[in-house]
């Protein structure tokens, strides 16, 4: 199991104009991240899980401090590498754990079978179990977007920018090429994240004086539009 530190996490949203001149601005003082392999931008597919109340979506919703959700997640339709990540946030930072799961052991946990959870032994696998069990968190929706991706070294930051935000109900079709969905019109995402600091360089490359940080969630949306 791979586990993150605590890192901040900005969000802001930005138009059309906006990206392009981001864009050009972080194509000068950064790289592409791994994923984007082309030099461009990259197809993320998220299933994210919540229970009958919708807890997940009502704590991220409510502004709750302390809260946590769990999501599979695979890129450019590639099912042969499917991670289950769970994402917390506490005291305004945000911590990651994933686990790779394989395309077999997704498409048994689609289909109900949330044993299989146990028989792969990961710690964050077991916990998925157990909270499937005690909170009844089932897959619930799947968020599908493109994302741009830059690093940084100093300060370890990340820069990601994403559009053509889509959702889909059919939780079942997740691990499929071409799946229904629904469009959420006209939203790009600036997201900016960093360890212990925001180089001034970077600052300056992603300022946008008009655009202020907000508590977007891709999820939220998709459930809501």
């Amino acid at each position: 199991m791979k586990e993150s530190g605590g890192r901040h996490e900005l969000k802001h949203y930005i138009n059309y104009g906006d990206l392009l001149q981001i864009r050009s601005r972080l194509k000068c003082v950064a790289r592409h991240d791994e994923n984007a392999a082309d030099g461009g931008g990259y197809r993320v597919r998220s299933l994210y899980f919540d229970n009958y109340n919708d807890k997940v979506l009502r704590e991220k919703i409510d502004g709750v401090d302390e809260r946590e959700k769990f999501r599979l997640r695979l890129y450019n339709n590639d099912s042969s590498f499917i991670r289950l990540e769970k994402k917390t946030k506490k005291n305004g930072l945000c911590y990651k754990k994933s686990a790779l799961i394989t395309k077999e052991e997704c498409k048994r946990l689609l289909e109900g079978d949330a044993g299989v959870l146990k028989e792969n032994g990961n710690q964050l696998l077991l916990e998925l179990y157990a909270k499937m069990c005690f909170q009844q968190l089932r897959p619930k929706n799947i968020v599908d977007y493109m994302r741009e991706a830059y690093v940084f070294p100093a300060g370890n930051v990340r820069i990601t920018l994403d559009y053509d935000i889509r959702s889909g109900s059919d939780v079942g079709t997740f691990l499929e090429t071409e799946i229904n969905t629904v469009s959420i019109p006209k939203v790009f995402i600036l997201e900016v994240k960093y360890d212990k600091f925001l180089p001034e360089l970077m600052r300056g490359v992603v300022s946008l004086s008009s655009r202020q940080s907000a508590a977007f969630s891709k999820y939220a949306a998709a459930r809501i539009i």
